[in-house]
């Protein structure tokens, strides 16, 4: 999520030798994988013989909000401001994530929404970039940050994607190593909290690189609906989902 916000769709073109993406076209992307994946949560069996693939599909999702958030920081003018936006959203969307996805919405330290992992990863880049700040204290705030957003979905490792997309803005190719460090250790989560073999749908980390390759930089049409869009849309669409899976 930019600072300038979401949506606005625009016309795929050709620049060069290379197809682009800008901002808004990546995130309407995004958004759509996001629907996929939460629709085939909440209406198919998970042991479906299809689900993997719908699950793929939104994996996507989250690497590109992580690529944007760290784009956000490097573009905003207002970090408080940003990261105020970001965490009264998280706070909006708790409440709809945990009824959607059946876990109890006043209990957030054990399940929340994505928007608190992004708020996290927003806190930890700008700590780690402040020059006000020792070492050991940008090292204290980056594992504060890790540890408050264990019960978030996507929890430190959104974190970690957050401050390596920063760190590395300049540098394509550390980016992309520190990219898939990360995902190596989302893929093989499941071992290390000892619950299930790895989940082949968490492959769908790594659409979002070619999509990301993309990117050359281009925001889109900025207005209020690409600036909120996004960040409306997330809790909106996890409270119709909850009410159509209520109905059915």
């Amino acid at each position: 999520m930019y600072d300038q916000g979401c949506c606005g769709c625009m016309p795929l073109k050709k620049t060069g030798w290379a197809w682009s993406l800008n901002a808004n076209q990546l995130k309407l992307i995004a958004i759509l994988a996001m629907v996929t994946d939460h629709c085939a949560v909440v209406f198919t069996q998970a042991e479906s013989d299809y689900v993997w693939i719908l699950r793929m599909i939104g994996r996507m999702t989250a690497p590109i909000m992580c690529f944007f958030i760290a784009e956000g920081y490097a573009h905003t003018s207002n970090i408080r401001k940003y990261a105020g936006r970001l965490l009264a959203m998280a706070v909006l969307a708790h409440i709809p994530h945990n009824l959607c996805f059946g876990y109890d919405p006043w209990a957030f330290w054990q399940a929340t929404d994505v928007l608190f992992s992004l708020f996290f990863g927003l806190i930890a880049l700008a700590a780690w970039e402040s020059g006000r700040l020792m070492a050991w204290q940008k090292g204290a705030v980056l594992l504060l940050c890790l540890a408050l957003s264990y019960s978030a979905d996507w929890n430190y490792i959104a974190v970690l994607w957050i401050l390596f997309f920063g760190i590395f803005r300049d540098r394509p190719q550390k980016r992309l190593t520190a990219y898939l460090a990360v995902a190596a250790l989302y893929l093989f989560q499941p071992l290390v909290y000892a619950t299930t073999i790895p989940d082949i749908s968490r492959l769908g980390v790594l659409l979002a690189v070619p999509l990301l390759a993309m990117y050359r930089g281009e925001r889109g049409r900025k207005n209020a609906l690409t600036k909120w869009g996004f960040y409306m849309f997330y809790p909106a669409h996890l409270l119709i989902l909850w009410g159509i899976s209520r109905m059915l």
